[in-house]
């Protein structure tokens, strides 16, 4: 008769696992999200460093930023020989959309 005290029990224990799941899996995702846009992040402000560097106006840079990077928002400066470029954005969605993501490239300044 033991045995039929515990009916349930292992249904009880998978209803209380499961949203742990779900949530670790979430964060897992959210994760991988930030780490794609952060490379993306990246590359848009090495763009835009090298725009800068071969002599192109701020708007071409901005423009190059946008296309690799959709919605980013960019600030350059000189420091010595050369240009430095940041790129700040927010995730799109997801569990982590209120972590903002920067990167900062910079490039010789050889167009002027």
């Amino acid at each position: 008769m033991a045995a039929a005290s515990e009916d349930g029990a292992v249904t009880a224990e998978f209803a209380v696992v499961v949203p742990a799941v779900v949530l670790v899996l979430a964060m897992g995702l959210s994760a991988l999200q930030l780490g794609v846009l952060q490379l993306r992040a990246a590359d848009a402000a090495a763009d835009g460093a090298r725009s800068l560097g071969r002599g192109d106006d701020h708007g071409t840079a901005a423009a190059r930023v946008e296309r690799a990077l959709p919605g980013a928002s960019m600030t350059s400066g000189a420091e010595g020989d050369l240009v430095c470029v940041r790129v700040s954005a927010d995730a799109a969605s997801g569990a982590a959309a209120w972590i903002p993501v920067q990167a900062e490239a910079c490039a010789m300044d050889a167009g002027r």
